[in-house]
């Protein structure tokens, strides 16, 4: 259906307001995707475009039939006027500024770098008590759960507590790292990353001030959790970030920047968190305050440089503008198929990240793969402490010290991921996302070998230095898997992104969950050479991961609904 000469004039006056006209398109030639568990029986009436959910909710309660008697009359009122009742899908041109594909680089970087900071201070890692200091984390949610553990003798000496209770915080932080984004991750493609990363910022800022002022581990607990709830933004949020505003051939160095702010974190908040710990005046409490000191920074930072990165959140925007000017209210985005209807919108942002988890064999299979590895990043950081201290007799700065071999290994993954990126460059036109892997295929062998070398190492008569490399090889290993799984995944699902990574999120930090809660019983049983050694010989029975998809990962995308249309766009 095409604008009336009256609305045209008014639609011309919109556009020209705002800079740049948009396209409108049929049903059949729109490119922005929707989840393609959508039914035609599915999608809102024009009425409902523009009405609050609280009013929808009411109507469903009181009026079951309210809307389709609506459209009944309105369809009748339009066929005996002979109008159409065809939907107009609006888009941006190409070239359009205020699409964020077309963002200036100066806004994209800042953009970039603004949510990779959240990362790095809520973000990525489980508290692992290898580096014992409880709390929360110096500076990442990676070093949150990481400087978590190395409060822990004095958090237990404060609050009275037991090292079993201690544990449980660690663990809680990261189960509300899994199961939030299974909601937060899907209302993010729906009402747009803007205001979540905000009230993210908040929530988990005023969750570590309330763990800083703890008077009892209960009160730490439940803080944990809620700041893992809120924190987990970071986690998966990035992600669709940064696939909302860098082409696919763009992403690897912001992925890589993203990637080096998360996984350094453990690695940053450990030698931090040792010498705090070690200093009495300091211990728990101040590590808990230097994070809410930086989370309070990031908040500050997402009103200055954050912009809305959600094309479909933007088109709605001015879709509702257009129907507003014009009186016509067949204009529509086509995001808002998905959340004009109460219904809809619940059922689709609540079930699409398990959805994709379960029905995906791409997103199983790297949740699986990525999972198990990040169990072992606790079970690291869970074992480096006691091992040190056992072993090589540090105390608690030294212990943390050691954590500076995660920095490097994870510059390493970096200088790795940059000739990875020359590959994809060389090879993306023939191969496609799978241009993506070539690292991924090589991290898999060096998983497992950093495993082996740490496990054989924690012998007194091995120099620590030994044990400090293995720790080196298994960050790199894991540097090189987390880009590859977050760009893969952006490739593969575009605008679903953010859902597929949320699938990945709750296998990953679920296992992270658990993994710390049988550590020291492992260990104890199994000594630190053949417990590492077990875990070694899982990583190896996973090596073919990237292997598979790097020979069979197109004739997989061609039978997924979500990628294959995802990779239209492109």
């Amino acid at each position: 259906m095409k604008p009336t000469d009256e609305e045209a004039v008014v639609v011309a006056q919109v556009d020209a307001n705002e800079t740049c006209s948009l396209a409108r398109r049929s049903l059949a030639s729109v490119h922005e995707p929707v989840d393609p568990r959508i039914r035609p029986s599915d999608l809102p009436t024009d009425d409902v475009l523009d009405e609050g959910y609280v009013r929808q909710l009411g109507d469903f309660i009181e009026h079951k039939h309210h809307y389709d008697k609506s459209r009944s009359e309105k369809s009748s009122h339009e066929d005996s006027r002979g109008e159409s009742n065809e939907t107009i899908y609006v888009e941006f041109e190409d070239g359009d500024s205020r699409d964020p594909q077309n963002f200036s680089r100066a806004r994209k970087w800042a953009i970039t770098f603004t949510a990779s900071f959240f990362s790095i201070i809520v973000g990525t890692y489980p508290d692992v008590h290898s580096c014992r200091i409880n709390a929360s984390t110096i500076l990442s949610t990676a070093s949150s759960s990481s400087a978590y553990a190395l409060g822990d003798p004095s958090m237990i000496r404060d609050l009275n507590a037991t090292q079993f209770q201690a544990t449980v915080g660690l663990s809680m932080y990261t189960l509300g790292f899994a199961l939030v984004p299974l909601v937060s991750a899907s209302f993010s493609e729906e009402f747009g990353r803007q205001p979540l990363y905000f009230f993210s910022g908040v929530g988990c800022l005023l969750m570590h001030l309330m763990i800083a002022l703890a008077p009892n581990i209960q009160t730490v607990i439940v803080g944990r959790f809620l700041a893992g709830a809120f924190g987990s933004t970071g986690s998966t949020m990035v992600g669709g970030t940064i696939a909302d505003i860098w082409a696919p051939h763009e992403r690897g160095l912001p992925m890589s920047l993203f990637a080096v702010m998360a996984l350094t974190g453990p690695g940053v908040g450990c030698v931090a968190a040792g010498w705090i710990e070690q200093n009495p005046h300091l211990e728990w409490r101040w590590i808990q305050w230097i994070h809410v000191i930086w989370t309070g920074i990031f908040v500050i930072a997402v009103s200055i440089c954050m912009k809305e990165t959600r094309s479909g959140v933007l088109l709605t925007r001015l879709a509702q503008k257009l129907r507003k000017d014009t009186g016509n209210h067949h204009y529509r985005a086509r995001i808002e198929d998905e959340r004009a209807s109460l219904r809809t919108l619940i059922y689709i942002s609540c079930t699409r990240p398990v959805y994709l988890l379960i029905t995906e064999p791409v997103v199983a299979a790297f949740s699986l793969w990525v999972g198990f590895a990040w169990g072992i990043l606790y079970v690291l950081v869970e074992s480096i402490a006691p091992a040190f201290k056992t072993i090589h007799h540090f105390n608690t700065g030294q212990t943390g010290t050691v954590f500076a071999s995660m920095i490097v290994g994870c510059f390493a993954g970096l200088a790795i991921q940059l000739y990875q990126e020359k590959l994809y460059t060389k090879y993306a036109p023939k191969k496609g996302p799978e241009a993506r892997l070539f690292s991924a295929c090589l991290g898999a062998l060096l998983f497992p070998a950093g495993m082996f070398i740490y496990a054989w190492c924690t012998f007194e008569s091995v120099p620590w230095i030994g044990m400090a490399m293995g720790i080196f090889v298994i960050m790199t290993a894991l540097f090189v898997l987390y880009v590859a799984v977050f760009t893969y995944l952006a490739d593969c699902y575009g605008i679903f992104a953010s859902s597929a990574l949320a699938g990945q999120s709750l296998c990953r930090n679920l296992m992270g969950m658990a993994f710390p809660l049988f550590t020291e019983q492992m260990f104890a049983r199994l000594t630190y050479h053949w417990g590492n050694t077990l875990f070694g010989f899982i990583a190896v029975a996973m090596i073919p991961i990237p292997y598979v998809l790097l020979w069979k990962g197109p004739a997989i995308r061609a039978s997924s609904k979500f990628a294959s249309q995802a990779m239209q766009k492109y």
